[in-house]
């Protein structure tokens, strides 16, 4: 890839922050956005600006074919079998609870058992653990091994005759860690069970395919992917769709609608209540076709050799813990850490100083802070237009930070 070439794409990274350039290496909170994506969101509001479905006038078309067209290009994007299987939602958080009280909530009973791990966003344990408690399902976690990992071992362990649905992130926000989703797929159907995956930090970094994978369930988000905010996916399988209620009601995926009942449309608007987020449906589109020009495989091979080249450098950085695998085949392109005598915040506010952004908490995941037995860690995430330059950045971020507070509290 040529890289100084990509950057110029994206006009937020022209640009200085606290006198200095600025190292964007948040992307795992959310991804900058190219020209072709803030053009296809500029056009549509400047000269096509309709409610998809329900007119018949010309810009009403345009943006109904728009709309559906950015439908499609998710479907071949993570190669669904049905374009139905693709439900427009605001963000991976809606597609999950839209899961839980669909299916979860009409299909499990009291005493059957819904299996996580410690290693997931919020998003992705609190709807189970609510649901769990609504119904009286048993909520599970699957082990995880010392670096992080999820064993088969342990899922095999894990799983009985009672589990009936295991929802598990695609790679950890935090830990960097790839899940095997194939294979835990596999084992759960075996049981009769079904999979959910958070895919908000794979879809944009790695090839996925939901026939390959044989998810039940898929959830992603559009601004993680350089796509705008307001913007998510849930894929499901069209047998499990079609037997789901909608969760949301009004306008648009009714069918009929009497006095004292309704029926409702056939998928995906059935899940698709009111008016449709036109917009962020429209730039995702644009920013899947961004993508296709790069290639995920490009991505990926830039992502791991960035990110061994910071676990390197970050390596060299005495007191300094680093969690996950070590392995980057089994991590994505984000790297979490602490430095002994500097809290987390207290080094992004110094490295913010210097123009560069990075994370600091608990990312979302505080049983996993309480797995790792700390409070909070720092979180360094990678995208396609970071370089070498900008992982140089960040080391000398750290150094600088390290040794002003040893310097101020520790000596």
């Amino acid at each position: 890839m040529n890289l100084k070439e990509i950057k110029t794409h994206f006009p937020i990274l022209n640009q200085s922050v606290n006198g200095h350039r600025l190292v964007y290496l948040d992307n795992a909170a959310t991804s900058q956005k190219p020209k072709a994506v803030i053009d296809a969101l500029e056009t549509y509001y400047r000269t096509y600006n309709a409610n998809p479905h329900r007119g018949v006038h010309t810009l009403g078309v345009k943006a109904t074919d728009a709309y559906e067209d950015a439908r499609e290009k998710v479907k071949t994007f993570i190669n669904a079998k049905k374009t139905e299987e693709i439900i427009f939602t605001r963000g991976t958080t809606s597609s999950l609870n839209l899961v839980a009280q669909s299916y979860v909530g009409e299909f499990l009973k009291e005493g059957d058992e819904i299996l996580i791990t410690e290693m997931e966003h919020h998003s992705n344990l609190i709807p189970w653990q609510q649901a769990a408690k609504k119904i009286g399902a048993v909520l599970k976690y699957i082990p995880l091994s010392s670096d992080g990992m999820v064993d088969l071992n342990n899922v095999k362990k894990s799983i009985t005759a009672k589990t009936k649905f295991i929802s598990i992130t695609h790679v950890s926000n935090v830990l960097g860690t790839i899940n095997p989703i194939k294979e835990i797929a596999k084992l759960a159907h075996q049981q009769g069970a079904v999979i959910c995956v958070d895919a908000a930090q794979s879809v944009s970094h790695l090839e996925v395919d939901v026939q390959d994978l044989d998810c039940d369930f898929l959830a992603f988000s559009g601004h993680k992917m350089m796509g705008p905010t307001g913007i998510g996916v849930l894929y499901g399988k069209k047998e499990l769709l079609e037997a789901m209620p909608p969760v949301e009601f009004g306008g648009e995926m009714i069918d009929f609608v009497e006095l004292y009942d309704s029926t409702w449309k056939e998928l995906p608007w059935k899940f698709e209540g009111g008016t449709p987020i036109v917009a962020g449906a429209i730039g995702l589109g644009a920013a899947i076709d961004f993508l296709g020009q790069i290639e995920l495989e490009t991505i990926r091979l830039h992502e791991r050799t960035l990110t061994s080249y910071a676990l390197e450098q970050l390596s060299t950085i005495e007191g300094i813990s680093i969690y996950g695998p070590k392995d980057t085949e089994q991590r994505g392109g984000l790297i979490t850490f602490n430095v002994d005598h500097v809290h987390p915040h207290d080094l992004a506010t110094v490295l913010d100083s210097e123009g560069i952004a990075i994370r600091a908490g608990h990312h979302c995941c505080q049983p996993l802070m309480k797995w790792l037995n700390v409070s909070a860690t720092a979180r360094a995430s990678f995208y396609f237009y970071n370089t070498e330059e900008d992982v140089d950045s960040l080391i000398n971020g750290i150094k600088t930070a390290k040794a002003y507070f040893e310097e101020a509290f520790v000596l």
